[in-house]
């Protein structure tokens, strides 16, 4: 393993992500939750949401790939704990960012916040750990 090249208090580049309609509606089928309220804005509605909303799954994938794309594709993410806030609405932006609040050789811990206009749509943390050099194998 590679020690990570990261210090507690670092401040990882925030990552802006449109929600659209069909990021939404793509990401519930892709984790197979067929709730209609990620769906159906109809059926939404008569359950006293404005208009589909983003499961947890996706958030969870978007958490995912705010890290990896960061810490590089070789990188494991070894714990994702999140909690939801604000709902992701299909015409919003919800933005990620995170910060870097443990090392430990080549094991960090990101504090990871997602906000969007609403508030906070997401807060959790995730720890990663760095894989082995190219070519190492």
């Amino acid at each position: 393993m590679t020690t990570v090249t990261a210090t507690v208090g670092d401040e990882l580049p925030s990552l802006t992500v449109p929600i659209t309609r069909t990021l939404i509606v793509a990401g519930a089928v892709a984790s197979r939750d067929y709730q209609d309220v990620h769906h159906d804005a109809e059926a939404a509605r008569e359950k006293g949401s404005p208009d589909v909303f983003m499961n947890i799954l996706t958030t969870n994938g978007l958490v995912g790939r705010y890290i990896t794309d960061h810490f590089g594709p070789r990188c494991v993410l070894r714990k994702v704990a999140i909690r939801l806030g604000a709902p992701n609405y299909p015409g919003d932006t919800m933005v990620l960012s995170g910060t870097v609040t443990a090392v430990d050789g080549e094991t960090a811990q990101i504090r990871v916040v997602g906000a969007n206009g609403l508030g906070r749509h997401v807060t959790g943390t995730v720890t990663v750990t760095v894989g082995l050099p190219e070519g190492a194998i």
